[in-house]
């Protein structure tokens, strides 16, 4: 059961005191590896009392982590902080409901999920912890410049930044998930219907798919002055109508960046290496470099 199974699974449980318990290790945890359980009630304004039953809780939800030392201490784990962020969305009316899992990947979480106006939507969990810290730190240039670095905050990062992506590329008209709200490690967006481009055996009408990929790193270039700097075939969905979304948007870069070129030159052989290699269609590479970046 991944950590956002279990909070979805206990967050209905959950009380306001249990929830501000979980702020106050948050907020603690900026200072301590393991907050100190002394610390929680004047941190949670709640008695000591009142902490201690609630911490047994979040501990037999699977919500926290307790560790015993020279003192005791607690931490968040994935699922406490997951129930973090849910929270916040539903207070802000952006969330209603969960529903089934879309999809889980070394980096990320996707579930099914309700606004409150019955709009269905997807829900992303990032979890850079997944990957190792030494991974993490030379694959995303949004953290080199930090000596230590928490798995929740690393994650929180990346959703920042991926919502950051969405809301300058979207309303340029690429095709990307629309991008609704943000929370901590939590991305809300537009639903996602359709399957990797590669998972599937057999590609109707390659020529255009490929073209219509070309056509949106394009726009995302010259609109919107972004590049991906991570695509391949397994960020690409092709939707059930047969047209595209791109996703997973936490490492792009603008084309101001001093390896911007070197990025989108392997984001374009990336998908061009896979329509050859899949459907056997070859384009040139320095062509379809040059169409990209507006000739």
């Amino acid at each position: 059961m991944s950590s956002a199974d279990i909070a979805v699974k206990v967050f209905r449980e959950l009380e306001p005191e249990d929830f501000k318990v979980l702020l106050a290790i948050e907020i603690e945890m900026s200072h301590h590896r393991y907050v100190p359980e002394d610390d929680i009630p004047r941190a949670s304004g709640l008695p000591r009392k009142e902490v201690k039953y609630r911490l047994t809780r979040l501990d037999d939800f699977g919500l926290i982590y307790r560790w015993v030392g020279p003192y005791v201490g607690y931490a968040l784990n994935m699922a406490g902080y997951d129930c973090l962020a849910m929270n916040a969305l539903v207070k802000a009316d952006i969330l209603e409901a969960f529903g089934k899992p879309l999809g889980v990947g070394k980096e990320s979480d996707v579930y099914d999920a309700l606004t409150p106006t019955g709009e269905r939507v997807a829900v992303k969990f990032h979890r850079l912890g997944r990957i190792s810290f030494r991974q993490t730190r030379r694959l995303r240039g949004y953290v080199a410049d930090r000596r230590h670095i928490s798995w929740l905050y690393q994650s929180r990062l990346a959703a920042e930044k991926e919502f950051e992506a969405l809301r300058m590329v979207y309303p340029k008209g690429v095709a990307v998930p629309k991008p609704i709200s943000q929370n901590r490690h939590v991305v809300v967006m537009g639903m996602i219907e359709g399957e990797e481009l590669s998972r599937y055996i057999e590609i109707p009408e390659p020529e255009g798919i490929l073209n219509e990929i070309l056509y949106n790193v394009r726009k995302a270039y010259v609109e919107a002055e972004v590049i991906h700097a991570d695509l391949s075939e397994f960020n690409v969905i092709l939707k059930p109508d047969w047209h595209i979304l791109i996703i997973d948007w936490p490492q792009f870069v603008r084309v101001n960046h001093p390896n911007a070129g070197f990025l989108l030159r392997r984001d374009v052989y990336n998908i061009l290496r896979f329509f050859k290699r899949k459907v056997g269609v070859d384009r040139d590479l320095e062509e379809a470099l040059k169409y990209v970046r507006g000739g």
